[in-house]
């Protein structure tokens, strides 16, 4: 998480449990240099909290926010329900169905009140801020060339990718 009073993108998540895969967004902003914080809040059990955090988020200075998605996978909604930001869900795999619950929730959210869905866990987590950035990146000249050398930075990966001989694996 990025030390800063700018913070621009806000994770949540509805417990500590989250973080092995909510650190990976953290890690990409930090990455590409999007001050950022972190923080524990349930739409279940600290709603009040929740919505007070949302509805200071725009005034604070935040563009967008980003919620993990566990087992009801209500925070999204619940913070998407309290502020004009656009508010990115990954759902996280759960200990019955795998994530598709918490997928399945995210993505069926009624008309109206958005929620962006990314994919399930850690590639979920990456996507949502990568998603965060190129949206900030439209007014925001120098982190979309930051946004732009890392997405240049993967096309070379794959490009430069040899395989070794077959049959030596």
């Amino acid at each position: 998480m990025t030390e800063s009073t700018n913070i621009q993108v806000g994770i949540l998540m509805g417990s500590e449990s989250d973080w092995p895969t909510m650190q990976h967004a953290a890690l990409i902003l930090d990455e590409l240099g999007v001050a950022n914080e972190a923080r524990v809040l349930s739409a279940h059990r600290s709603p009040h909290a929740a919505a007070e955090y949302a509805e200071s988020a725009a005034g604070r200075g935040l563009q967008v926010i980003i919620c993990a998605a566990g087992g009801a996978a209500h925070l999204g909604g619940v913070i998407a329900a309290h502020t004009h930001l656009p508010v990115l869900g990954v759902p996280m795999k759960g200990w019955s169905t795998d994530g598709l619950d918490a997928l399945l929730s995210t993505v069926q959210m009624p008309s109206g009140i958005p929620v962006g869905t990314l994919a399930i866990g850690k590639a979920g987590a990456r996507n949502a801020a990568l998603l965060a950035v190129s949206i900030m990146s439209l007014s925001n000249e120098d982190l979309r060339g930051r946004y732009l050398a890392y997405r240049e930075a993967q096309t070379r990966s794959v490009l430069e990718t040899e395989l070794p001989p077959a049959g030596s694996a």
